[in-house]
C-alpha cells in the first residue's frame, strides 16, 4: 500500500482501548487545552464575525457550538469551534510539522461525535487518528511546504479533519476505503496561503477553521457517495507534487502504532508563533534575573534559526496578527510586560501593547541574526533561541533558551493543565460547573456519549 491507504488503515484499526498510557495520558492534556484556548478565543471579535456568519449559513444539526445551546450542522460547528480555539495562536503545536493539531481534529471529532451520540472512547480514538495522520503528512513535506508559501495547519489539516470524521462515519469492511477516499477528497480543499506574514490582514483566523470544516465536509461527501483518489498523497499530480519541492514519504508511516506523534504536540504559554516562545522566555527570563530597566536597554540581539528569517522577524508588524506573528516584538513586549516565572503573554497583551511607544522602540531595537547553536539545538519538538540584551552601562546579559516550557522535554504536570482551565472557564461559569466539566474530562473515556461533556458548557 502507498502511504494514502497506510494513512487510512492505521486510522480505521485504531483501538482507544489499545492505546499506550503516554498517549492516553497526552489526551487529557491536549484536551483540557483546547476548551481553555478556545474559551478564550469565543470573546475575540472575529468569533462574533464567525458566529454572524455561521448564523446565515449553517444548516440545521444536532453538533453543538462550544459555551451555547445551540446546535447545528456538523461542518459549522467544526469551523466555528475551530475559530475559537484555533484563531489566537495560542493553540497547541507540532514544531516540526509547522502546524496547530488541536483546534482542528477536536473541532470535527467532537462535531460529528456528537451529532452521531458516539461514547468519548470513541471520539478520542477518532482524535488520535487525526492528529496522527494531520503531523505525519506534514513531517513528510516540510520545510519544503512551508518555504513555498503555505500554511500547514490549514493545508494538511483538512486531513486531519477528515480522518477524524470518517473513523466516526464509517464501519464495517470497507472503512479502510473510505477513510482513504475521504483523505483523497478533502487534498482538493487545501488550502492556505502565508502572505499574511507579510501584509495586513485577518485571513489567519480563519485557516483552521476552514480546514476543520472541510475535513468533516470531505467525508460527509464520502458518505453521501462521492470519493477521493485513494494515492492522493504520492500520485503523479497529487497532493505532495502540487504542494512541497521535497518529500519524505517514510516520515508519513514509519513507526505507525507503536510511534505516536500526538506526544510530541507542545502546549504553548505564549499567544505568539510556536518559534519564538523560547525567545519570550530567554528575555523575560534575564530582566527578571537582573532586574533590568526596559529604559536602560540600548541593544537586543535575538539568536534564532535560518527557517524564521524573513517570515517572522519583522520589526515593525502593522497590525495585530503580524505582531503576534513577529519575533522582535514579542520580545519586546516580553521584556516590557514580564513578570514572575511562568507569566504567559496572552492576546490583551499584544493587543493593548500594540500602539505602546516602549515596546515599539524595543521592537525597533531587535536584531535578528541567525544563530549557528540555536540552528543546531533546534528540532522537530522545539526551537531554541538566545536573547543578548546591551545596556546603556555598557553590561551585556545573554541567556539561551534550547526548549520553552510546554514543550516535550519541559512539560506542564496535569495539575497545571487542570489549573489553568479552572481559571479560564472559571470566568464564564460558576465553580460548581467548572469542577463538574473538569471531571468530565478526566472522564472523557468512559462516557457513553460525548454530548455529555459539552452539555456541562452549553
Amino acid at each position: 500500500m502507498g502511504p494514502t491507504q497506510t494513512l487510512a488503515s492505521f486510522a480505521a484499526d485504531l483501538n482507544y482501548a489499545a492505546l499506550p498510557a503516554s498517549v492516553k495520558a497526552k489526551m487529557v492534556d491536549l484536551t483540557l487545552d483546547y476548551f481553555r484556548v478556545a474559551s478564550i478565543g469565543e470573546r475575540l471579535p472575529w468569533s462574533t464575525w464567525a458566529r454572524d456568519y455561521t448564523r446565515q449559513n449553517a444548516g440545521v444539526g444536532t453538533a453543538p457550538l462550544l459555551f451555547s445551546a445551540q446546535q447545528v450542522d456538523p461542518a459549522s460547528a467544526a469551523f466555528l469551534n475551530s475559530v475559537y480555539a484555533g484563531s489566537i495562536d495560542a493553540d497547541d503545536v507540532h514544531v516540526g510539522a509547522m502546524l496547530h493539531p488541536g483546534c482542528i481534529v477536536f473541532s470535527a471529532a467532537l462535531a460529528v461525535g456528537s451529532s452521531r451520540n458516539m461514547s468519548g472512547e470513541q471520539v478520542l480514538a477518532a482524535v488520535v487518528a487525526g492528529y496522527e495522520v494531520m503531523i505525519r503528512i506534514a513531517l513528510g513535506i516540510q520545510p519544503s511546504h512551508f518555504k513555498r508559501g503555505f500554511q500547514s495547519t490549514a493545508t494538511c489539516g483538512v486531513f486531519g479533519a477528515a480522518v477524524a470524521a470518517a473513523s466516526l462515519i464509517f464501519n464495517g469492511a470497507d472503512r479502510s476505503k473510505r477513510i482513504a477516499q475521504s483523505i483523497g477528497l478533502a487534498a482538493s480543499t487545501c488550502g492556505g496561503l502565508t502572505q499574511f506574514y507579510h501584509s495586513e490582514s485577518t485571513v489567519k483566523r480563519l485557516h483552521a477553521a476552514q480546514a476543520a470544516s472541510a475535513g468533516v465536509r470531505a467525508a460527509l461527501m464520502v458518505e453521501a457517495g462521492f470519493s477521493g483518489p485513494t494515492d492522493i498523497l504520492e500520485g503523479q499530480d497529487g497532493f505532495v507534487r502540487a504542494y512541497a519541492d521535497a518529500v519524505d514519504f517514510s516520515l508519513m508511516t514509519q513507526g505507525l502504532g507503536t510511534l505516536y506523534h500526538c506526544t510530541e504536540v507542545a502546549i504553548k504559554p505564549h499567544a505568539c508563533s510556536a518559534r519564538v516562545q523560547s525567545a519570550v522566555e530567554a528575555a523575560s527570563d534575564l530582566c527578571r534575573q537582573h532586574n533590568i530597566d526596559a529604559h536602560s536597554i540600548t541593544g537586543i540581539v535575538l539568536g534564532i534559526p535560518k527557517v524564521i528569517q524573513g517570515r517572522l522577524t519583522s520589526n515593525q508588524p502593522n497590525d495585530l496578527q503580524a505582531a503576534q506573528m513577529s519575533a522582535p516584538f514579542s520580545v519586546a513586549l516580553a521584556i516590557c510586560k514580564g513578570g514572575p516565572k511562568g507569566f504567559a503573554l496572552n492576546i490583551d497583551d499584544f493587543e493593548n501593547n500594540l500602539a505602546s511607544p516602549l515596546v515599539r522602540h524595543l521592537t525597533r531595537l531587535v536584531d535578528c541574526v541567525v544563530d549557528e547553536e540555536v540552528e543546531k539545538t533546534s528540532s522537530t519538538e522545539s526551537v531554541s533561541a538566545r536573547v543578548t540584551l546591551t545596556l546603556a552601562t555598557g553590561e551585556r546579559y545573554t541567556a539561551l533558551v534550547l526548549a520553552p516550557m510546554g514543550s516535550v522535554s519541559r512539560p506542564y504536570a496535569l495539575a497545571d493543565h487542570l489549573s489553568n482551565a479552572d481559571r479560564q472557564l472559571g470566568q464564564r461559569y460558576p465553580a460548581e460547573k467548572v469542577a463538574a466539566f473538569l471531571d468530565g474530562v478526566m472522564d472523557l473515556p468512559s462516557l457513553h456519549h460525548v454530548r455529555e461533556l459539552t452539555a456541562l458548557i452549553d
